[in-house]
């Protein structure tokens, strides 16, 4: 056994081991309770804007012939005549054990998470975001596809053939896509592209057929539109990594160019567009409201805009509070999952 051999006989020793677990767990907890916090804290100013603000939602639930016996009745089972610490507290409150509302001497129990009702609906606010929910969910996830397969192949053959007239056209076609206003491109969609069945929604389980031939109007836009920033991302991500040594050894070793790109090649350097799709998806979850309006696609983002529109305040607080914890949930996986891409920013 030679001297270096015995100098060094465990490559990873128990103790550098568990202090780098230790390390993981304490970054991950660090991030959880951030991401707490920023909820909160998030909670606490929305509630704060919308509840607090010289608005009168007794006023918009009573109606234009409202008596002021009605309007007090209604500020009562609301706890809008209690003091803002006591509201909020009643909405934190409501959102972990539940609450329960007296109107007209009828109590009814909003079972946890609540979030109230809405002013113009009467309907509980949970109830509300759950149908808005998955239609903007499967407008988001089904333009992901197509813009991740896209956008990933274009880029990929860009980077093979850096510097040619194919590699020009493509860079050119995305930067000019790029110029174009997204709500400009689903307007031409909408108004042109006839031949594309007719937008609509339909929930998955009932006919999956006609969920997706619904929404195929609104894939092609998110998709195709967001695919010239994925070429691009991917171009420059694999250029930088098909110059690098692994690469090289694995060509001269006689391994087939196409498998070295998509086998290895691809493997390391899609590292840095799967972290940026974790954040694009979602601040897309929270910013369809564009292709929802267009294509007539009744998302979350038209059921807060009609909220606005009516000062349905409640509505507008649980939209803006789902918001937030897409946020921050997706941003936190982003953080964990990149803990085990790159330990290097456990440092951080």
């Amino acid at each position: 056994m030679t001297g270096a051999a015995m100098s060094n006989p465990r490559e990873h020793p128990p103790g550098a081991v568990m202090k780098e677990e230790q390390a993981v767990l304490l970054y991950i907890l660090k991030r959880v309770l951030s991401a707490i916090s920023v909820v909160i804290v998030t909670l606490v100013a929305s509630f704060a804007l919308f509840f607090l603000a010289p608005t009168d939602p007794a006023g918009v639930i009573c109606g234009p012939r409202c008596t002021p016996e009605r309007v007090a009745d209604i500020e009562a089972s609301l706890d809008l005549d209690e003091p803002p610490l006591v509201q909020i507290g009643s909405y934190m409150k409501g959102i972990v054990v539940g609450r329960d509302y007296t109107t007209g001497g009828t109590t009814q129990h909003c079972s946890a998470p609540c979030l109230g009702y809405s002013y113009t609906l009467g309907q509980p606010v949970t109830k509300l975001l759950a149908q808005a929910l998955p239609v903007t969910i499967s407008i988001v996830l089904g333009g992901a596809v197509v813009y991740l397969i896209v956008g990933i192949l274009a880029g990929t053959i860009a980077a093979q053939v850096r510097g040619t007239s194919l590699d020009k056209a493509v860079v050119g076609t995305t930067l000019f896509i790029q110029s174009i206003p997204y709500f400009v491109v689903a307007l031409l969609v909408a108004l042109y592209a006839t031949f594309l069945p007719q937008s609509g929604y339909h929930p998955f389980l009932d006919n999956p057929l006609t969920w997706a031939s619904g929404l195929l109007a609104a894939w092609l836009c998110v998709g195709l539109t967001n695919a010239a920033a994925y070429t691009r991302y991917s171009r420059a991500s694999m250029i930088e990594t098909l110059g690098q040594d692994f690469v090289r050894t694995a060509t001269s070793k006689g391994i087939s160019r196409r498998r070295v790109v998509y086998r290895h090649g691809l493997r390391a350097g899609l590292t840095p567009v799967v972290t940026i799709f974790g954040i694009d998806l979602a601040f897309q979850l929270t910013g369809a409201i564009f292709t929802e309006s267009i294509f007539g696609l009744p998302g979350l983002g038209q059921l807060t805009l009609r909220a606005f529109g009516q000062y349905d305040l409640p509505v507008l607080l649980g939209g803006v509070l789902v918001g937030s914890v897409v946020l921050v949930v997706m941003n936190l996986v982003v953080d964990i999952a990149y803990t085990f891409l790159d330990p290097r920013v456990r440092l951080g």
